[in-house]
């Protein structure tokens, strides 16, 4: 699954400021071709903040974003959202939600149509276009949102606590249909980052894992995962990995 070593995002040197407070500073990493980065750090470091700047949501008073060498400083095409509530429009149906991930892009409604159709039999969720978000289940809900961040193909997936509001069973499940999705040659996905507070998640998932301090957070240090996938949650290795990013957490 990961292969190449190619730069795909390069974040450095990121500094914000929100009413006076210094929330980030001089945080730099990189995520490569087919990379999965997890962001991890106490409450209210900054985690999702970094994210939306990475996204282009947000702009930072100083440093920069690059994707493929070049400046992020809005939304772009092959960068994609997954949000912690689901981010869904209630008064549209839940095809009328995934169809807004392919606002920036000038195809017809038949195509949107066809592609939109087509997602909903790939995670799953065949049946239940027309219906609202109300009539779904957390982890149908997330779901819709997983299509609607993929249906555009991105190149680079961020994920801000995804699975955190999911019941632990629903969380396991899309935890393990996410990397199958990744894996599969439909989902050209190259990178994805997710932010976390789960250390066991980001252990499961993850390649490279970034640790942040306090506010005003800095990297720590950036641990590298190499167990082999599907990883065993029992094995000493696992644990040892959990135990580790704990102490550097606390220190």
């Amino acid at each position: 699954m990961f292969m190449d070593n190619v730069d795909i995002l390069k974040i450095d040197d990121l500094f914000y400021l929100i009413n006076k407070i210094n929330i980030i500073d001089n945080i730099s990493f990189s995520a490569q071709k087919d990379e999965f980065v997890s962001i991890i750090g106490p409450s209210g470091c900054g985690k999702s903040t970094l994210l939306r700047i990475i996204a282009g949501l947000i702009k930072p008073s100083k440093g920069e974003v690059l994707y493929y060498n070049k400046e992020v400083t809005t939304p772009q095409k092959e960068i994609s959202f997954i949000f912690q509530d689901f981010g869904l429009l209630p008064w549209l149906t839940n095809i009328e939600n995934v169809k807004i991930g392919l606002s920036l892009f000038d195809i017809d409604e038949k195509e949107k149509t066809e592609k939109t159709i087509n997602i909903f039999k790939k995670i799953g969720l065949e049946g239940f276009e027309n219906s609202y978000p109300n009539t779904l289940s957390g982890g149908m809900k997330q779901r819709v949102g997983i299509a609607r961040a993929i249906i555009s193909n991105p190149k680079v997936l961020l994920m801000d606590e995804p699975f955190s509001s999911l019941d632990e069973l629903t969380a396991e499940t899309l935890r393990t249909d996410i990397v199958d999705m990744l894996r599969s040659v439909d989902i050209p996905v190259s990178s994805v980052l997710l932010v976390t507070h789960n250390v066991e998640e980001a252990v499961e998932l993850s390649d490279k894992i970034v640790i942040l301090s306090q506010r005003p957070s800095h990297v720590k240090e950036i641990k590298k995962i190499t167990l082999p996938y599907p990883r065993n949650k029992h094995s000493k290795e696992f644990m040892d990995n959990i135990d580790y990013i704990y102490k550097v957490l606390t220190e």
